[in-house]
């Protein structure tokens, strides 16, 4: 949520912000509204005023004519403030809801563009394989190395279904500990949260009202999280941190549950586009500077970069256009793997940073060394999805015999070189 105060004073860069993410909200409707809402608010202070200097004048009045006519008259400002708060009350609805459709503004450097397809590459990293051999995609490998399940999945779960097996569970295990292992020593601290998550942290995080499809709701009317990300969120909500805390880092494990609303023809078969999965999601507070998020933006991307590299998978990284920005993202960055039989890149992570659109939502400040209150601002990136990075990591490094070579980095961690 952004402050209407910057809304009021930059209606126009809200426009066009909201038109480069192609989000349509009614900037001048909530401005009116706003208005509506200052008025009642001082009309309904002014009132309490009267109402307050009136009780104490009755108190002290002794003339009982006097005090029955002050009465009287007290019950006229009394009626009109009972009105008005239940004016005030329905105008501050429409105004929250209003606020709430507002997108944080995209940074400059942003390009234009509808959707993925329009995302900017902006780097490019590894050697694609060339193999003397008719390559196999990852669900007739992983099938054939009984590392997947798919039609007991789908038999169990229904569409999307699938059951990770033997050496398909020992492979995702051992990159979970590498992950553990290789961003803690970037300096996070490792967290495993609720993932039933109540809908005030996801309206938090910015998950409602608009992507309320893609989710899984219990009977209690909480929600299952699709990423570690919401509950992080939610562990400083109502605080003020320290200054000198600042920035927090944490690396958040979870299993994470998305509906894919929308995606039903899409990726009908694999590992790709799962309903349920795991996965570390790194999440940064920092200080209320936009130099400071930049800067932390770059580096939670660039951890997972080196991660990916470090596992010798080739990849490439794309700046995302306003189209594939969701209602909070200032800046995002796309990092997609190789997928061999596809030929194409398939991505794997996400990083983005918000500003203080989330952390207003979840009032999480601290104070500066003026003693100023400011409110964090709020960053986090995938550090590595499973199943879904099997598909590239099998693909890849798949051998003539069907054969799956380890990476280096992973042995210590699967205690083995080859899946076969």
């Amino acid at each position: 949520m952004l402050d209407i105060k910057f809304i009021r004073e930059n209606k126009d860069i809200i426009k066009e912000g909201a038109k480069k993410k192609h989000i349509e909200v009614d900037i001048d409707a909530l401005l009116s509204t706003d208005e509506k809402r200052l008025e009642l608010l001082s009309r309904v202070e002014f009132l309490r005023g009267e109402q307050n200097k009136m009780n104490g004048s009755i108190a002290t009045e002794r003339d009982a004519t006097i005090r029955g006519q002050m009465i009287s008259e007290m019950k006229i400002v009394k009626d009109e403030l009972v009105g008005k708060e239940e004016e005030l009350k329905t105008v501050m609805t429409e105004w929250q809801g209003l606020m709430l459709s507002v997108p944080n503004v995209p940074d400059m450097s942003v390009p234009e563009g509808d959707d993925d397809a329009d995302n900017q590459e902006v780097k490019v990293w590894g050697e694609k394989p060339e193999f003397q051999f008719e390559a196999k995609d990852h669900i007739e490998l992983m099938t054939n190395l009984k590392m997947v399940d798919f039609e007991r999945g789908v038999k169990v779960h229904g569409f999307r279904g699938y059951f990770l097996m033997g050496d398909g569970v020992r492979l995702s295990m051992a990159i979970w500990n590498y992950a553990m292992d290789f961003f803690s020593d970037k300096g996070f601290i490792p967290v495993i949260p609720p993932i039933v998550v109540n809908r005030k942290t996801f309206f938090g995080t910015g998950y409602l009202p608009q992507g309320e499809d893609d989710l899984y709701k219990t009977q209690d009317g909480d929600f299952l999280a699709g990423t570690a990300e919401v509950p992080i969120m939610g562990f400083h909500a109502d605080e003020i941190l320290k200054e000198e805390e600042l920035p927090k880092k944490y690396l958040g494990f979870s299993p994470c549950y998305r509906r894919e609303a929308g995606s039903h023809s899409k990726d009908v078969k694999g590992l790709i586009r799962v309903n349920e999965f795991y996965k570390w999601e790194q999440v940064v507070l920092c200080k209320a500077s936009h130099t400071e998020s930049v800067a932390l933006h770059e580096e939670i991307n660039r951890n997972t970069e080196e991660f990916i590299e470090s596992l010798g998978i080739p990849y490439h990284t794309v700046m995302n256009c306003g189209g594939d920005l969701g209602m909070g993202q200032v800046k995002k960055y796309d990092v997609e793997l190789w997928v061999p039989k596809e030929s194409k890149y398939r991505e794997i992570s996400s990083a983005s940073y918000f500003h203080d659109f989330q952390t207003r939502r979840l009032n999480i400040r601290y104070k500066d060394e003026n003693g100023k209150m400011n409110y964090v601002h709020s960053l986090n990136c995938t550090a590595i999805p499973t199943p879904r990075i099997l598909v590239s990591m099998v693909e890849n490094f798949q051998q003539a015999d069907g054969t799956i070579k380890i990476p280096l980095i992973l042995h210590k961690y699967l205690g083995k070189d080859t899946i076969s």
